[in-house]
C-alpha cells in the first residue's frame, strides 16, 4: 500500500464522545501502522453551537488518551487552515464552480414551502425529497429573485439513474442509487457549506487517501461521491467501522453511563487503560492477548480485523483492563497519581500529615481495590476516622474468646512500623492462643476498623501506629463488655 493519509474532523459541539475517540483512535493506528500521516481539523461550521472551548477540550483529550497527529491543529502543515470556518473562501470557489458547472442552483423555497411539500409526500406515500421546482428558474427568474434581497440555498443537482458503488474495506461492496436522493442542499442561505460538501473539499484538498469513520456516516456517503464525480476528484478509500452499543445493545448514550472522554479522565481511568480498552472495541489482534501496550497495537492494528458487527461497550471489561494498568504502576506513580483526588476529599489534612514512608504503605493498602483512581475515597475513612462498627463486625466481636485475643494484642503489640513485622507478630499471637487464623484475624479487623473486609490489616496497623492501634482496641473492648 502507497502512503496513506487519514483524517478525524470532530465538530466542537460538546466535548469529545467515547465514539468520536474511538474513531480518531482507529485512524491512528491505521496510520502508525501503515507509515502514513494523520491530519487533525475542526469542523465548525454549526456556527450556533461550535464552541472554542469545546475544541480546546478535544485537542486536550485526544493527547491525553496518546493520539498524536503529523498536520493540522496546532501542529501546522501545508494544507491549512485546519478550522472549517477560516477556509470559507475556499469553499466558495468550489460553489462557483459547480453553479456554473450547472451541476448546482440556487433554491428560493422557504422553510413553509419545503415543510409542505413534505407533507403532501407523507400523505401520499410518496418518496420524501426535494422536489426540484427550483431546478428549472431560468437565469432572469434567478437573477430577480436575488435582486429582491432573497437568500437562496445552493443546492447539489443529483444525476438520474446513476448507481455509485463503494467497496468499503470494513462493510465490504455497497451500492446506493442516485434516484432515492433529491437534490440536496451544498450550502445554507448564510453561505456557510454544509457537512457533505465541506469535507469532500477538505479531504481532497488535504490528500486524503482514506475515510475512516463511524458506521453512521455510511448514509452520507452516496452524496459525497456524487460531488467527487462533480468535480472529477479521485475517490479516497472509504472504511466504515461498526457503532459503539451500550450493555442493552442500544446506542451508547447517557443512560450508560460516562460518555465522554473527559469524564472517564477525570474519574480516574488511566489513558493507556482506555487505549488499550477503545482498541478492542471492533478489532480484535491474532491471539488471545487483551493487555497490550500502544506499540504492540500498532503493529498488529489491520482494517481486514475491524468487525462489521455493533462493539458491545462493557464497563466491566474497562474496569478489569484498567486494574491491570493500575496495578502495573509503581508504588511511587502511583502516589503521585492518588494525590489530586485526595487533595480535593475530606481527608486533605489527614494525607498532609503522613510521611511518605506511611503515604507509601497507604497507597499499596488500597492498590489491588482500586476500579479508578477516584475509588481512592472510599478507602480513606479506615484509617482516618473513628470505627463505626457494622453489623457483620459486631457479630465476629460476639464469639467466645475475642476478649482474649484483643486483650492479648493490645498488651503485647510492640512499636512495630512495617506491615510484614506486624504479619509475623499476628502469627505469633495465632500460635500462642491456639486459635484459628480467622478466629483472630477477624475480631482483630472488626475491632481496629469496625468492618469485616477491607485494605490488609498489617497496613492499617502501621499507619494509625501503636498508640492508635491500642485506643482502638480498647474502644473495642469497652463496647462488647
Amino acid at each position: 500500500m502507497n502512503a496513506c493519509k487519514v483524517r478525524f474532523a470532530p465538530s466542537p459541539t460538546g466535548p469529545l464522545h467515547i465514539g468520536g475517540a474511538r474513531s480518531a483512535l482507529f485512524n491512528y493506528l491505521f496510520a502508525a501502522h501503515e507509515g502514513g500521516q494523520f491530519v487533525l481539523r475542526i469542523e465548525d461550521t454549526d456556527l450556533e453551537r461550535s464552541r472554542r472551548e469545546y475544541e480546546d477540550e478535544i485537542i486536550e483529550s485526544l493527547r491525553w488518551l496518546g493520539i498524536n497527529w503529523t498536520e493540522g491543529m496546532l501542529q501546522g502543515g501545508d494544507n491549512g487552515p485546519y478550522r472549517q470556518t477560516e477556509r470559507l473562501s475556499i469553499y466558495r470557489q468550489y460553489l462557483d464552480q459547480l453553479l456554473k458547472q450547472g451541476d448546482a442552483y440556487y433554491c428560493f423555497c422557504t422553510q413553509e414551502e419545503l415543510e409542505a411539500e413534505r407533507l403532501d409526500q407523507l400523505n401520499s406515500g410518496t418518496m420524501q425529497r426535494y422536489s426540484g421546482k427550483c431546478s428549472t428558474l431560468s437565469q432572469k427568474e434567478v437573477e430577480e429573485r436575488l435582486m429582491a434581497g432573497i437568500k437562496p440555498t445552493i443546492r447539489f443537482r443529483v444525476p438520474e439513474h446513476k448507481i455509485h458503488i463503494v467497496n468499503d474495506l470494513v462493510r465490504g461492496s455497497v451500492s446506493f442509487e442516485s434516484d432515492n436522493s433529491g437534490d440536496f442542499i451544498i450550502a445554507k442561505s448564510d453561505g456557510i457549506p454544509v457537512y457533505n460538501f465541506a469535507v469532500v473539499i477538505d479531504d481532497v484538498l488535504m490528500g486524503i487517501t482514506h475515510v475512516v469513520r463511524a458506521e453512521e456516516h455510511l448514509s452520507n456517503t452516496p452524496r459525497q461521491l456524487m460531488l467527487y464525480d462533480a468535480f472529477n476528484f479521485p475517490r479516497p478509500e472509504f472504511a466504515h467501522i461498526s457503532l459503539i452499543l451500550g450493555s442493552d445493545r442500544q446506542k451508547m448514550s447517557k443512560r450508560h453511563g460516562a460518555t465522554s472522554l473527559v469524564q472517564y479522565r477525570e474519574m480516574g481511568y488511566l489513558p493507556e487503560a482506555l487505549f488499550n480498552f477503545l482498541a478492542l472495541l471492533g478489532w480484535s489482534p491474532e491471539g488471545e492477548q487483551e493487555i497490550l501496550s500502544p506499540e504492540e497495537i500498532i503493529k498488529s492494528f489491520t482494517l481486514e480485523r475491524v468487525a462489521k458487527s455493533p462493539a458491545v461497550f462493557d464497563m466491566d471489561k474497562l474496569n478489569w483492563v484498567n486494574q491491570q494498568y493500575l496495578k502495573k504502576k509503581t508504588i511511587l506513580e502511583l502516589a503521585g497519581l492518588l494525590k489530586p483526588y485526595l487533595k480535593a476529599s475530606e481527608y486533605v489534612a489527614d494525607i498532609e500529615n503522613l510521611d511518605d514512608f506511611r503515604y507509601g504503605l497507604l497507597v499499596e493498602a488500597v492498590r489491588d481495590h482500586l476500579i479508578c483512581l477516584s475509588d481512592v475515597t472510599k478507602y480513606m475513612n479506615v484509617f482516618f476516622r473513628e470505627a463505626v462498627y457494622e453489623k457483620e463486625a459486631l457479630q465476629a466481636l460476639a464469639g467466645d474468646g475475642v476478649i482474649t485475643v484483643l486483650e492479648t494484642f493490645r498488651d503485647e503489640l510492640p512499636y512495630f512500623s512495617e506491615p510484614e513485622e506486624i504479619k509475623q507478630f499476628i502469627k505469633a499471637t495465632i500460635k500462642k492462643l491456639k486459635l484459628k487464623p480467622k478466629d483472630v484475624f477477624m475480631p482483630l479487623r472488626s475491632a481496629l476498623s469496625g468492618q469485616t473486609h477491607g485494605p490488609e490489616l498489617p497496613y492499617l496497623i502501621s499507619i494509625w501506629g501503636r498508640d492508635e492501634s491500642i485506643q482502638r482496641i480498647n474502644k473495642a473492648i469497652v463496647t462488647i463488655s
